[in-house]
């Protein structure tokens, strides 16, 4: 395979991490790293922590040790990641299924931090071969093979930087969780308090239609009572009655007028009444 067919091949982020290899400027040695890569050289490949721990065949008959690491965020700065991830459920899901988001960057510069190192010092890198140029082959060789499992792994990279897998999947669901909670406590909190609301006013719009219209408490002895003047009724203020004659009514006068007479006896002697029970409240 050409090398433009492997990069088309790689993961982005995968590529991302090769890319910054690539930029260095000794080709040959850059050419033979990879070909002990590419070869089997590179024995075998751990993790100790976030420092990676390998063994590359060289010239010689016992392999070179090689450890590679990055410099790894703080608890308190991964805080701040998880809980930025923790705002999108994509970003879980995503990793979840083995795929690196697209824009998972922005999580670590909106923090002040890259997940990516910016130069090839920010790689701390020792063989125990004499060659004493960073990266020498040995480290070139691990630095390639690192690709190929971010291709397979990304949460590698993430480990490079001071957390696990595990321990990633765990914070993010324990901060989702804690928030599910939150959010669940708020929702109850707020339907006690309208279901309170709603109680008091249930009790204050309930009314008693036995009692409505009684007031059995003494009247203050100051109070006056004032009746209006029979000419100033309601009845004067509606006027007379539109009612058809009848043969049955006087000839002076109409239905209207005769039930007008009528109800003002009625009003009158309601009014009267009214008065007197007024008078006798609590006497």
């Amino acid at each position: 395979m050409t090398n433009d067919t492997l990069q088309a091949s790689r993961e982005w982020w995968s590529q991302r991490w090769l890319d910054l290899l690539d930029s260095y400027r000794f080709k040959k040695r850059l050419e033979r790293a990879r070909n002990y890569s590419r070869q089997g050289n590179v024995l075998s490949i751990e993790f100790k922590g976030a420092k990676v721990l390998a063994k590359v065949q060289g010239s010689e008959v016992e392999p070179y040790k090689v450890s590679l690491s990055l410099d790894s965020f703080t608890d308190e700065e991964w805080g701040y990641v998880i809980e930025t991830m923790s705002q999108k459920a994509s970003y879980a899901a995503k990793l979840l299924a083995g795929e690196m988001p697209q824009n998972i960057e922005d999580v670590f510069t909106s923090n002040g931090l890259s997940l990516f190192p910016f130069t090839l010092g920010d790689v701390h890198g020792k063989c125990s071969c004499p060659d004493k140029a960073v990266p020498c082959k040995h480290i070139g060789a691990v630095y390639y093979q690192l690709g190929d499992r971010f291709s397979e792994d990304p949460f590698v990279l993430f480990q490079l930087r001071g957390r696990t897998k595990e321990q990633i999947i765990s914070d993010l669901r324990q901060l989702r969780s804690k928030k599910s909670g939150i959010k669940s406590e708020e929702a109850s909190l707020k339907q006690e308090k309208s279901a309170k609301k709603q109680a008091n006013i249930n009790s204050q719009s309930s009314i008693n239609l036995d009692s409505c219209w009684q007031y059995n408490e003494p009247l203050e002895s100051s109070l006056v009572v004032i009746v209006p003047s029979v000419n100033e009724t309601i009845l004067d203020v509606l006027g007379t009655i539109p009612l058809a004659k009848n043969e049955e009514v006087l000839v002076n006068s109409s239905a209207g007028d005769v039930a007008m007479n009528y109800l003002q006896t009625v009003y009158k002697d309601v009014s009267q009444k009214a008065v007197l029970l007024a008078m006798n409240v609590g006497g």
